[in-house]
């Protein structure tokens, strides 16, 4: 049986502020708190509030046939927590139907994968936290930001303890292979891959709205019709995007909400079923191996990470705020361990993109020199908080010790945690032998 497994990425950054060169010293909070909050609020009301309600009914009305998976940012989670408490019920409600899946990903949907694993090691733990506070469940599947993918990358990602990860189906990586198939990693081939299916995912995200297509309008008929005349061995669609789809980047009006209630009746008639991406990995066998050498992701033409490090002013600002890593690590001050994860939103080096000039896009700047000007300016004044904890007259060696130090007393620490609590436990289980 066919099956479609859809993918949901929710990511919202905390913008900065106009920070200017003056302010390098005097002013340390370094957020646009009006634009963020604005943006979310008005997000919320077209996109996540009246979707996660359709997915609820779809859910409902299917029988519990549908099924989604999401993909919702730290930063994401934490500004819902502040301005949208309402989108975050919706998900605790989807969540109880078990028809829905969160998935891991880096806290701050950073680009720590490109070239600090302690880092990226460090924010998808974090994340995995924050799932689990806000809706009791841990994710088991992995999708790293903007579905960036490499051998290196799932190397790290498998020894982490995941078995299955989310990625692009880019061409230059399949060549004549069709990404409807489970496939594996070549480094590890334990850590299972699901590749996006291009055409079928912007037929929605992109071109459903395109009055100029071709096929415009889309019905779900159509749609589905299409799904079910691909090969017959061909068992899964993976249909990955981004969640403003729905009532964001396609507006109500455009009939997007009335074409996803009705795909779960068209996909019934013609023998398609949905699934979530833990359910695939468990159901189906890897066809093959792919090898990706260098890191791609689902952007652009190229598939690659040229959209947020592909000029000189993007790499200039992603090395100078890797500099501070390993001092940061050391610090346990909480505003400073915010803004580090902040700062290192994807989002701030894609303002910074060159590749599409003119196209001003989701950038708050006018163009990329003044969005760089603008981090670097915020950059500088956190290197001096920085700074005023481990100067930099402290060399690489003597962090290295401190930070060995500091591991091994939190691994102590931990087992202490671990001992107590089955003390605790023998403790109990005698107290009742006792009362008995």
């Amino acid at each position: 049986m066919k099956t479609i497994c859809f993918y949901f990425q929710i990511h919202q950054p905390f913008r900065l502020k106009r920070y200017r060169f003056f302010d390098i010293g005097n002013d340390h909070y370094y957020y646009d708190d009006f634009q963020n909050e604005e943006i979310i609020r008005r997000i919320a009301e077209r996109c996540y509030i009246p979707a996660n309600r359709l997915f609820m009914e779809m859910i409902k009305d299917s029988g519990g046939k549908f099924k989604a998976a999401f993909s919702i940012s730290g930063t994401a989670l934490e500004q819902m927590e502040i301005y949208t408490p309402e989108v975050l019920d919706g998900f605790k409600e989807l969540v109880k139907t078990g028809n829905v899946e969160f998935l891991s990903e880096t806290y701050a949907h950073s680009l720590a994968s490109l070239g600090n694993e302690e880092e990226f090691k460090k924010q998808v733990g974090l994340h995995k936290e924050k799932i689990y506070s806000l809706f009791g469940v841990e994710p088991k599947v992995f999708r790293n930001t903007e579905l960036i993918y490499s051998d290196e990358i799932s190397e790290i990602v498998y020894n982490m303890g995941y078995k299955g990860m989310l990625t692009e189906g880019a061409k230059h990586v399949l060549g004549w292979k069709s990404p409807n198939y489970l496939y594996k990693s070549i480094i590890n081939p334990e850590l299972q891959l699901l590749l996006k299916n291009d055409r079928f995912s912007e037929d929605l995200s992109i071109r459903f709205n395109n009055y100029s297509w071709s096929e415009y309008p889309l019905t779900a008929d159509k749609y589905m019709s299409w799904i079910a005349s691909t090969p017959e061995e061909e068992q899964v669609i993976n249909l990955f995007m981004n969640y403003d789809v729905l009532g964001s980047f396609h507006p109500a009006e455009s009939g997007i909400f009335d074409f996803f209630r009705a795909l779960p009746r068209f996909a019934a008639e013609k023998g398609i079923g949905f699934s979530l991406p833990s359910e695939v990995f468990n159901l189906l066998k890897p066809v093959d191996a792919i090898s990706v050498p260098f890191p791609m992701s689902w952007v652009d033409e190229e598939k690659d990470c040229s959209s947020w490090l592909g000029n000189v002013l993007q790499q200039e600002a992603f090395d100078k705020i890797k500099e501070v890593s390993k001092r940061v690590h050391l610090i346990t001050e909480r505003s400073i361990q915010q803004d580090w994860l902040y700062l290192q939103s994807s989002d701030h080096f894609y303002y910074m993109n060159t590749k599409h000039p003119g196209e001003k896009g989701f950038s708050p700047y006018d163009n990329p020199y003044e969005a760089f000007n603008n981090y670097m300016n915020v950059l500088s004044d956190f290197k001096f908080r920085v700074e005023a904890q481990y100067p930099s007259s402290i060399d690489d060696e003597e962090l290295n010790s401190l930070l060995t130090t500091i591991n091994n007393q939190n691994k102590t620490i931990e087992k202490l945690k671990k001992k107590v609590e089955e003390l605790e436990k023998k403790k109990s289980a005698q107290k009742k032998i006792i009362e008995k």
